[in-house]
């Protein structure tokens, strides 16, 4: 880590897999205190010596019921935060696929996708402001999509309506509390290699796909720059889709 940027209090929800999984990898290996919030109790083998040593703390929570989920991971998380990544997303189980047709949704399944990708952000942010605020520098980072950048090309109602909606969500909430310097970014990601973690080479994970698949590397870096940067600016939003998107 850079001598220069002091530990930090993360929140990452959305952490037992995929891009969770390497941004709380990578912010333990920069030195931060990581709190990691999945379903599961327990931390995934992966981030299991981080747990022992207590750089990690892991946090059980269901965003089905986001409510409960807010109350469980407030309770467990210091006074002060400085950052909070929700990273958590669910789409229809047909989506990007040729079989998808918005008539065959059920509306349990259009409910359950709202109530985990707006919901639950927005009760979660709505708990944890108060603490988020008490930092020196406070950062909220939400995962995007592709899909939620106007005219994007794709068909599935639900997943990008809710991805649209983090944009509407992270618009006003960064006017509402300017004058506390929060700092709301977000990054609409395309399609990412999420079979490949961090411990595969860059290069190795960067040809999955041949061009059309992100590694976790690359967001992981953007992050990191992101986090790097003075209480004087900020990432509004950043686009990143693969190379061989057509539709950027």
């Amino acid at each position: 880590m850079n001598s220069a940027m002091p530990s930090l209090n993360v929140l990452i929800v959305g952490a037992s897999r995929g891009l969770g999984l390497a941004l709380a990898s990578a912010m333990l290996e920069d030195g931060h205190r990581v709190f990691g919030v999945s379903r599961g109790a327990n931390p995934p083998e992966e981030l299991a010596a981080d747990a022992r040593s207590g750089s990690l703390s892991w946090i059980g929570a269901d965003f089905s019921d986001p409510r409960g989920a807010a109350a469980s991971i407030a309770e467990a998380l210091p006074p002060t935060l400085d950052v909070i990544f929700y990273n958590l997303g669910i789409w229809e189980e047909t989506a990007f696929s040729e079989k998808y047709d918005f008539l065959e949704s059920g509306a349990e399944e259009v409910e359950a996708l709202v109530t985990a990708n707006v919901t639950g952000p927005l009760l979660l942010l709505h708990r944890l402001l108060p603490s988020l605020l008490a930092s020196s520098h406070p950062r909220v980072i939400l995962t995007g999509s592709t899909s939620g950048v106007p005219r994007s090309g794709r068909p599935e109602v639900a997943f990008g309506a809710s991805k649209f909606a983090l944009t509407g969500i992270a618009d006003a909430l960064r006017e509402g509390y300017r004058q506390h310097r929060l700092s709301v970014s977000v990054l609409q990601l395309g399609f990412l290699n999420t079979e490949d973690p961090l411990s595969v080479p860059a290069e190795e994970a960067a040809a999955r796909g041949a061009g059309t698949l992100i590694p976790v590397h690359d967001v992981v870096e953007v992050v990191r720059t992101m986090m790097r940067l003075s209480p004087a600016s900020f990432v509004r939003e950043l686009v990143l889709p693969a190379i061989l998107d057509e539709r950027f």
